[in-house]
């Protein structure tokens, strides 16, 4: 199993919008090969700054699989504009 960890800096006030965002989002991402669950937690000492915590079967369930997927398209439209700067990505064993 493969753990991807995205920490997301949301543009200031609108945290609120992005989460309406992800409630679409994660109907994506948990449709995927090799996704296995899914958390995004909030920050409890800034505002508009998430972690997202995604495991795969394996990384190229999440590399190939998903970033390359036309779903992926969709998921990009939905939340891509709400992030400042964009996340960096790192994969966990």
């Amino acid at each position: 199993m493969i753990l991807e960890v995205a920490v997301l800096n949301i543009k200031k006030g609108l945290s609120e919008d992005f989460e309406k965002n992800f409630h679409e989002a994660q109907k994506i991402i948990s449709s995927m090969k090799g996704y296995i669950s899914h958390e995004l937690k909030k920050s409890i000492e800034q505002q508009d700054k998430y972690l997202l915590l995604v495991n795969w079967e394996t990384i190229e369930d999440h590399e190939e699989g998903f970033r390359k997927s036309e779903a992926y398209q969709d998921w990009k439209k939905l939340l891509h504009h709400f992030y400042e700067p964009f996340p960096t990505v790192e994969h966990y064993k």
